[in-house]
């Protein structure tokens, strides 16, 4: 078996290729993080002494395990893997992966290998030749660090969109949970809009024996139906929004959610969720997934100035060629071949561009000013949000423990109004005003807790939602 014979002059192409590509540098300005355009500090001190989470829990903990109802956790993981949504995010992080390994590949020399042959025929005599080649075509030797800085840009824009698939699985997960959240307090609403007219009826057939005996009068009666009508109208309310609540879980969930993963009242907030932290320090914030894509933009733009200044600059390109050329097709794989090669570099020098350059190194300079300004605003934004969310938790639960003493107190005057109307110690007017005041602060109360849970949800969320530095690869 003959073996095809490599001559040195192709040996050394893979060793030249490496001394090319040894000492490549980068005129892209030196990346220092900006300084937090905000205070240092996120403490709320009405709520310091809160026994939630610590802060790196906070920044940490699995939405698994903050989220408490293991109803809610199979929606949610139901969610990560059908929503559509996600699902196009998901593949822009695919395809900004493949475009970063694309820009790379043009840092390493690409190598190329050819047999060819001719037969021709001059004079009645008729001439062959064939050759086997490998070399380089049209290799730029990254002298400024324009492909090196081209391929960190890319490389960020990459990492851009890691984060932000991140967010939008934060995203995702908290709009899954308020969604089911509202299914459950318009369920409550439904339950409570039946109770009351069940009340009613029963204060209604009262008035009527009444109204027949001479005791009450016909306005009494027209009162009494007032509460019951109400009641009737919340129940169709409440129905429609129960159905509708449904249809954009399924829509974000992306498939048919089973009943039995469904809420039929709004839970106790401790057991939905765990708490959240109280007092935090602003540096947290640069750990959302949202933060972090900002601030990959931002060294993203940076690279692309370095890819302008490299522009200013020679410009140096490589061909090269080596193989071996025999006029018999056999030679080249005996030994009997003649060595050939080429090597043909090419140097560019830009002399007059009609600003061209300037051009693009003034616009490389104003979008990272851009990306400067929106990294910027991405952390004030997620400071309110944090801030927003501390000042709710701040007097939630004051206002919780409020309205359930206002309801307390509302059903007790019912039942003493009511039970003075039966005896015929006080007017049906009292009743009925003691009923209408009980219903508004059962409703209110049923909004209070899901304001609780929502609190404590979007706490969690603006917090990083525990996704921060992890996987985007796992729900």
């Amino acid at each position: 078996m003959t073996k095809l014979m490599v001559p040195r002059s192709i040996r050394i192409l893979p060793l030249a290729g490496a001394i090319l590509l040894a000492g490549c540098s980068s005129l892209a300005p030196d990346y220092a993080r900006p300084t937090l355009p905000l205070t240092d500090e996120l403490q709320n001190q009405s709520v310091a002494d809160s026994q939630g989470l610590s802060n790196q829990q906070a920044m940490q903990l699995p939405w698994q395990s903050f989220i408490k109802e293991a109803r809610l956790t199979q929606v949610i993981e139901l969610a990560l893997s059908n929503n559509r949504s996600l699902r196009q995010t998901l593949a822009d992080v695919e395809a900004a992966r493949a475009s970063y390994r694309i820009q790379r590949a043009d840092l390493l020399p690409q190598l190329n290998a050819g047999l060819s042959g001719t037969r021709s025929e001059s004079s009645g005599t008729i001439s062959s030749s064939y050759e086997a080649e490998v070399g380089l075509s049209g290799y730029e030797i990254d002298l400024f660090g324009k492909n090196r800085s081209l391929s960190d840009a890319q490389m960020e824009a990459y990492l851009a969109s890691e984060a932000t698939a991140k967010a939008a699985k934060i995203t995702l997960i908290s709009e899954i949970a308020n969604a089911w959240l509202t299914l459950a307090a318009d369920q409550s609403a439904l339950q409570l809009a039946n109770e009351t007219q069940r009340n009613a009826k029963q204060a209604l057939a009262i008035t009527q024996q009444r109204l027949t005996l001479g005791v009450d009068s016909q306005i009494d009666m027209v009162s009494a139906e007032t509460v019951y009508h109400s009641a009737r109208a919340d129940i169709a309310l409440y129905t429609t929004q129960v159905a509708q609540d449904l249809n954009a879980l399924r829509l974000l969930v992306g498939e048919h959610v089973d009943s039995s993963l469904l809420p039929h009242a709004l839970p106790d907030s401790d057991a939905l969720v765990t708490d959240v932290p109280a007092g935090l320090s602003s540096a947290v914030l640069l750990q959302r997934p949202d933060v972090l894509a900002a601030e990959h933009s931002l060294k993203s733009a940076n690279a692309n100035i370095g890819v302008a200044r490299a522009a200013y600059f020679p410009s140096l390109s490589l061909t090269t060629t080596g193989g071996i050329a025999s006029t018999v097709l056999g030679d080249l794989f005996s030994g009997g071949a003649s060595s050939i090669w080429t090597i043909a570099p090419s140097l560019s020098l830009p002399i007059f561009d009609g600003g061209a350059n300037d051009a693009g190194l003034a616009y490389s300079e104003a979008q990272q000013r851009k990306s400067l300004a929106a990294y910027e605003y991405a952390i004030q934004t997620a400071f309110k949000e944090v801030t927003d969310a501390l000042a709710r938790r701040a007097t939630i639960q004051a206002q919780l423990n409020a309205q359930e003493a206002l309801v307390a107190s509302a059903n007790r005057h019912y039942a003493l109004s009511l039970a003075r109307y039966e005896n015929g110690v006080d007017s049906f007017q009292n009743t009925l005003e003691a009923q209408r005041t009980l219903y508004s602060a059962q409703q209110a109360l049923i909004s209070t807790r899901q304001t609780d849970l929502d609190n404590r949800i979007t706490l969690y969320r603006v917090l990083g939602g525990g996704l921060a530095e992890s996987d985007t690869t796992q729900g």
